[in-house]
């Protein structure tokens, strides 16, 4: 089956400035590179006008003239297109371009304020196009002082591989009213959707204010169905109440390793209004190629603000809640976040980017006023700190050592391994070996009371499971207490009938257990209690094996 553009994107590609990193390739700003460069992106597979646009040094003026007739209608529905004129730098002029306010709570303002605008070129005139694009946002970065979150972590989610709208700046002007500096970011169009997909023609969600993909999402482009039947099939797979089946449909539907970076990206920049945190500010699209859903972001204003915020936790958005409760997808998570920490670790290459920006947009800020210019200096410099802070939460989280996906064999059968000592009072605790054969070994200390044990923590799905060792004993004096008696496995919580007590020869032992929760921590343990004596466990037979679903079974221990 083809791959998606993005897809194809990831390719490990050698730094300038550092060692390997994933999908990117930063570059040294000491020799002048153009605006745009210090993140390398893989360039488009049809490279057009848009490609130069974004990576021009200057600031374009956009001067827009709205007639009063179209100006009174765009007041009565400041959401709804009406026509106006476009001149950019004061040489090259668009006429029937489409325009309309937009945003969100913390960002829409009327036509007559300072407003966020939709430009659309090809909605009255079809063969129009702005450097070959049909639409522009112009963000009056209301919610970001130093109007360089949307360049920034646009820049970050394409290096990673995730489809992401360029953004630059513009100086904008409406019928000769000067609103100063904006963000300028392209539009989801279906140039936009080609630039990242073989196939461009599939349906394309915009997901509104606070929706999940289970509300009534408006269609912006797309040659498919419009019964939102794409949509639909990938609710349906997410709820679907049997782990395995779930797993199966939403594979079939969603491109996951795609959807994990973007989440990777999300979360690591601290994107608290977007879809995994807010079920906001994002796109999907139903690629034709694959046949598989794709996420995007957008309005990426208010980043790196809680720079301590959780990589970790489960969100609370449908699909993102979803991968995250399945094992092995979050262990693939964890592998991702490992593969993009070098994109803000350390933060000294975004901290040259700011710089680079910085250098373009100060002097349009100096020229409409010292204080302005000198605010703005002090906010990138915050922002600055943001970076630095970020940059210690993210290696302080990824540090964290969290239970794995346990991988079993075609045979049901998985090998245990990072067993840790947990002493409960003086008894000793070693590792031995002879012949080749490793052991763990508890044996009762000078306090005469042990209740010790050799512990490890996995990750296990919903289903019925068998912990298997194999143990002597030498001169055991068992004590019996409700976790169980003497020598013995189990899971922490929970109670065993296996045991070893006085001197034995190696001695299977089998504990079986049930997790109904779709994904479960579980922590096992190889213990000894006993008053006297010592207990080695065969490292090598440590075993797990799968039995059976654990639907409409009773939950015989309590975990």
């Amino acid at each position: 089956m083809p791959e998606s553009k993005s897809m194809k994107r990831r390719s490990f590609l050698v730094a300038a400035i550092g060692g390997p990193l994933i999908g990117c390739q930063w570059l040294s700003i000491a020799a002048g590179e153009p605006q745009n460069s210090l993140l390398q992106r893989k360039q488009s597979k049809t490279p057009d006008d848009s490609d130069a646009f974004f990576m021009a040094d200057g600031i374009p003026s956009i001067k827009i003239f709205i007639e009063d007739t179209e100006l009174n209608t765009l007041r009565g529905n400041l959401r709804a297109y009406v026509k106006c004129r476009v001149l950019e730098n004061d040489q090259t002029e668009y006429r029937d371009v489409g325009v309309k306010c937009k945003g969100a709570a913390g960002s829409f303002r009327s036509i007559d304020d300072r407003p966020a605008l939709t430009l659309n070129f090809h909605k009255y005139s079809r063969e129009q196009a702005f450097h070959a694009m049909d639409k522009i946002h112009l963000n009056n970065s209301l919610q970001d002082p130093t109007f360089m979150h949307e360049i920034l972590c646009s820049d970050i989610n394409l290096a990673a591989g995730v489809p992401c709208a360029r953004a630059t700046h513009a100086r904008v002007w409406v019928n000769n009213r000067d609103l100063g500096l904006y963000g300028l970011k392209e539009g989801f169009d279906k140039k936009f959707l080609k630039r990242h997909f073989t196939d461009g023609t599939g349906n394309l969600y915009d997901g509104g204010f606070s929706q999940d993909i289970d509300a009534t999402l408006e269609k912006d482009e797309g040659q498919g169905p419009d019964d939102r039947s794409d949509l639909q099939s990938l609710v349906a797979a997410c709820r679907d109440s049997d782990p395995a089946s779930r797993t199966m449909r939403v594979n079939d539907l969603l491109d996951v390793d795609a959807f994990l970076t973007f989440m990777a990206v999300e979360l690591m920049c601290c994107h608290w209004d977007g879809y995994c945190n807010h079920r906001n500010n994002y796109r999907v699209y139903f690629d034709p190629t694959s046949k598989k859903a794709f996420f995007m972001p957008h309005g990426m204003d208010q980043m790196f603000g809680d720079t301590n915020a959780s990589i970790l936790y489960h969100p609370s958005a449908l699909v993102a809640n979803t991968l995250m409760q399945n094992p092995e997808w979050r262990g693939r998570y964890r592998d991702k976040i490992n593969e993009l920490m070098p994109l803000f670790c350390p933060p000294d290459t975004l901290h040259q980017r700011l710089d680079q920006i910085h250098a373009r947009t100060r002097p349009v800020l100096a020229a409409m006023g010292t204080t302005i210019a000198n605010d703005h200096d002090a906010h990138v410099k915050r922002l600055k700190e943001r970076l630095t802070n970020r940059a210690q939460n993210l290696l302080q989280q990824n540090a964290t050592i969290e239970p794995r996906p346990l991988k079993f064999d075609g045979s049901g059968v998985a090998q245990l391994t990072a067993w840790a000592p947990k002493p409960a009072g003086d008894a000793i605790l070693v590792e031995d070996a002879d012949n080749g054969v490793k052991f763990f070994v508890i044996r009762v200390g000078p306090s005469r009371r042990s209740a010790d044990s050799w512990r490890t923590k996995v990750l296990l799905p919903a289903g019925t499971y068998r912990l298997h060792a194999k143990a002597r004993v030498l001169d055991v004096i068992a004590v019996t207490e409700a976790a169980g008696t003497g020598a013995g496995i189990r899971i922490s919580g929970g109670q065993r009938m296996n045991k070893l007590e006085g001197t034995t020869k190696w001695t299977k032992l089998e504990h079986e257990f049930v997790v109904r929760n779709a994904t479960q921590e579980v922590e096992l343990v190889a213990e000894l209690r006993a008053t006297e004596g010592t207990v080695w466990f065969d490292v090598g037979s440590l075993q797990m094996t799968k039995e059976r679903s654990a639907q409409h079974e009773t939950l015989s221990e309590q975990h």
